[in-house]
């Protein structure tokens, strides 16, 4: 009997996985030490929280894009529907609950596209609610993500500022 080797890991994959994963560390890095009031507390006009954005990438972006879109996995496109908004985070629900959530999602993302194709066509997309696609391959998402999740860190950053005057990279 022959073992079968698993699938090597696409080098461009893994390069883009890697700038990925340093936008996720800029994410948590610049809520590093805020306490929980601090978190939920709303800090622009638009109303939204800290924890709110941590939990919108972790819903919107990281599962909806890599475990729905790129895997097609049935469970979290049924679960999609579940989500009223995932920006909203209930009182009742532990920050920490929110960001190892953030952390799980960006492990899972990782074992789902780590092997993957960077030319492979998505496996599924939500046609209903958003027509045609704009992004086509694996490459696609993961690009979109790392933008998404850059702009998003940018946010933070200057919510952080307006909290206690953090700033995550200061240049002297």
């Amino acid at each position: 009997m022959t073992a079968t080797a698993s699938p090597k890991p696409n080098t461009e994959v893994q390069v883009l996985l890697s700038f990925l994963d340093a936008q996720r560390r800029h994410v948590l890095g610049i809520l590093d030490g805020l306490d929980p009031e601090a978190l939920r507390r709303p800090v622009l006009p638009s109303r939204w929280s800290c924890l709110g954005l941590v939990q919108h990438l972790a819903l919107d972006v990281e599962r909806f894009w890599f475990r729905a879109v790129i895997t097609g996995d049935p469970a979290v496109i049924e679960a999609l529907d579940d989500i009223d908004d995932a920006w909203r985070v209930p009182p009742d629900v532990p920050h920490t609950e929110v960001l190892d959530r953030y952390r799980a999602e960006a492990d899972r993302a990782n074992t789902a596209v780590a092997a993957a194709d960077a030319d492979a066509p998505l496996a599924w997309w939500p046609h209903h609610l958003f027509g045609d696609p704009h992004l086509h391959t694996v490459r696609d998402v993961l690009l979109h993500v790392i933008t998404e999740t850059a702009c998003h860190a940018g946010h933070l950053d200057a919510a952080r500022e307006l909290i206690d005057g953090r700033r995550w990279m200061v240049l002297a």
